[in-house]
């Protein structure tokens, strides 16, 4: 292959759309990365079967218009609360009897995943499902250069919103006031009366319900099946170690720069050397700040 056929020569107007296209991938990416930061930043779990709440949200997405005909807006927020009452009683059966355990931790979650892959397969069957959208978000919008469909717009919103609402929970809520006293030590907040089984359980149902929101929009877009999970836990990991684990502020910068990154080295190359070289500048990047861009939001004591 010639460099001319590998390297795409510079143009304004694609250029420009490659760059709306990473906004995209970066608003796909933080959103299934929330859920991983919170959890850790509260709990110190590293949840190997993220992923496969994002599976099981895409699932439940297919099932409710399937089997009662849900229009799919409202299939979007049944999502969030099933797949949250899902983990809520994951955490209560098996996360919660592994703490401060944290190599048995990744063996449970990382087998809980494959539970949920192969139960899913065996109930529901492994063939391609698709997700019905609204007409009118299939249509697209021309904006000055830039072409971009309604249903991107939509994931847009979803996602500031879920960002939005996750940081004013935290931060200026009850709720989350005892999140983030658990967080900083929990011996001080048990003394205080806060129950931190009560929070650890409502933050690992949280961070499962938007895992799940993630996957009700991602199979609207590609084909839902099993093992679907897989192909977004790689970027949602390394958006919240780039960003700072625990940091949500650390997830949208780290989420908008991996995503443009990725989508400029797409532009000029391919997608698969676009990957090599936004994990080889990953990897730089953590030997020299392994703490990532934000290091003391969440620290955990």
């Amino acid at each position: 292959m010639s460099v001319n056929h590998f390297w795409t020569a510079f143009a304004f107007e694609p250029f420009m759309n490659a760059l709306l296209i990473g906004l995209s991938m970066a608003s796909i990416w933080l959103i299934a990365a929330l859920g991983l930061a919170i959890v850790y930043g509260t709990m110190g779990v590293i949840n190997m079967a993220h992923g496969e709440f994002v599976m099981l949200g895409a699932y439940t997405t297919y099932l409710l218009q399937s089997a009662f005909g849900l229009p799919f807006l409202l299939c979007v927020p049944c999502a969030f609360l099933i797949v949250a009452a899902i983990g809520a009683i994951i955490e209560k059966l098996l996360i919660r009897h592994l703490y401060k355990r944290p190599l048995d931790t990744l063996l449970a979650t990382w087998g809980l995943s494959l539970v949920l892959v192969q139960g899913v397969r065996l109930m529901v069957g492994p063939e391609p499902k698709n997700v019905a959208s609204p007409a009118f978000l299939n249509a697209s919008m021309q904006f000055w250069v830039f072409e971009l469909s309604w249903f991107r717009v939509f994931i847009f919103g979803v996602t500031i919103a879920a960002f939005v609402v996750t940081w004013w929970l935290l931060q200026k809520t009850r709720v989350g006031l005892m999140v983030r006293a658990v967080t900083q030590n929990k011996e001080i907040a048990a003394a205080h009366g806060i129950d931190a089984g009560r929070v650890y359980t409502l933050t690992f149902a949280y961070g499962a319900g938007l895992a799940g929101l993630a996957g009700a929009m991602f199979g609207a877009i590609k084909n839902v099946f099993p093992d679907m999970g897989a192909g977004y836990i790689v970027e949602a990991f390394l958006v919240v170690v780039v960003g700072g684990v625990g940091s949500l502020a650390g997830s949208l910068v780290s989420a908008l720069g991996l995503g443009e990154i990725y989508s400029v080295f797409a532009y000029f190359t391919n997608g698969t050397f676009a990957k090599f070289w936004l994990f080889l500048l990953v990897v730089i990047f953590l030997r020299f700040r392994p703490q990532g861009l934000f290091s003391e939001a969440l620290a955990r004591r």
